[in-house]
């Protein structure tokens, strides 16, 4: 699927040194789907982050050479799961989350292994997920769970 971006973007390997930017860009992109839900903690939603940081599975997303967002692929059960998948509200829109997500994507396909995550009920990004394959795994009144398997190689 080609992807077009208005801007250059580029993934770089994470640093502790970039948990700071990453936790404020999660605060920010995530307070309306979190207002809306009635589950925003101006202190929570930044230490679930410092919390869980795991600077050796996380991409930084540069846009024309600055931050722009990040991303998480781990290792999880029997593939990765897709976390703290953030990009920069001007940057949204634009083609990127898509091209990120089809790098992401190509690398889990080349191992053949399903990747799993987990989305706000109502956000928009669902719609990105699924254009890309992810389908309901399961839900509840907060989280829609979703899973991308491989695809089937053909013969």
């Amino acid at each position: 699927m080609p992807v077009r971006t208005t801007q250059s973007w580029a993934l770089r390997p994470a640093t502790p040194g970039d948990l700071e930017a990453i936790v404020e860009l999660r605060a920010v992109v995530m307070r309306p789907d979190l207002v809306r839900l009635g589950r925003f903690d101006e202190h929570r939603v930044r230490r679930r982050l410092r919390d869980s940081y795991l600077p050796e599975y996380t991409s930084v997303i540069t846009a024309d050479g600055r931050f722009g967002g990040s991303v998480t692929l781990r290792p999880f059960e029997d593939g990765h799961c897709l976390e703290n998948f953030l990009l920069a509200e001007k940057l949204q829109g634009q083609g990127i989350g898509s091209a990120v997500l089809s790098v992401l994507l190509a690398r889990t396909d080349a191992e053949g292994v399903p990747v799993r995550l987990n989305v706000l009920q109502g956000s928009a990004a669902r719609r990105l997920y699924e254009r890309h394959g992810f389908v309901l795994e399961r839900e509840d009144p907060v989280d829609v769970f979703m899973v991308r398997r491989p695809p089937v190689p053909t013969a």
